[in-house]
C-alpha cells in the first residue's frame, strides 16, 4: 500500500491513498476541515492489490484498517467515528460484514447504514464503506 500524503490546502488537509486516479477523478482518501473528517468509499483493493476474494469479511476487516490509517493520517481516530455507510453487492453478506464492523466500531456504535448496490467497478469487490468523524478538541 502507497504511504498517505497529506496536502494542506488553507484549512482543508486531504489524505491520499497514492492512487493514481486521484488526481484524474477528483478525489481523496479523506479530507478534513476544522474538526470534521470524512473518508470516502474504501474497498479491499484500495491503495493496492486485492484482499479477500470471495471473503466478505477480509475485505471488510481490511477496508476498516484502511479507514483507520486514513483518519489517524487526518488527526483522527475510529473513536471519533460519527457515521458509517456501509455497500455490499449481495446483502446475504451483513451478517458477516456486520460483525466485524462490530469489531472495530462495538463500543463506539457510530450511525451506520448498509446498502445492497448492483456492482463496483471491480468485480471482485464486495464490501465498500465511507466513514465520517468529528475530531474532540482536548477538554472538549
Amino acid at each position: 500500500m502507497n504511504e498517505a500524503t497529506i496536502k494542506p490546502m488553507r484549512d482543508r488537509i486531504m489524505v491520499s491513498s497514492g492512487s493514481p486516479y486521484e488526481p484524474i477523478i477528483g478525489f481523496s482518501r479523506a479530507v478534513r476541515i476544522g474538526n470534521i473528517v470524512a473518508v470516502g468509499g474504501t474497498t479491499a483493493g484500495s491503495g493496492g492489490g486485492m484482499v479477500g476474494v470471495g471473503d466478505p469479511a477480509a475485505q471488510t476487516r481490511a477496508i476498516l484498517e484502511i479507514i483507520a490509517k486514513a483518519l489517524k493520517d487526518a488527526g483522527a481516530g475510529l473513536e471519533d467515528v460519527i457515521r458509517t455507510r456501509t455497500y455490499l453487492v449481495d446483502i446475504a453478506h451483513w451478517e458477516a460484514v456486520g460483525r466485524v464492523h462490530g469489531e472495530f466500531f462495538g463500543d463506539i456504535r457510530p450511525a451506520g447504514s448498509m446498502l445492497e448496490v448492483s456492482g463496483f467497478i471491480n468485480p471482485d469487490w464486495l464490501v465498500e464503506i465511507e466513514a465520517d468523524a468529528v475530531v474532540r478538541f482536548a477538554g472538549g
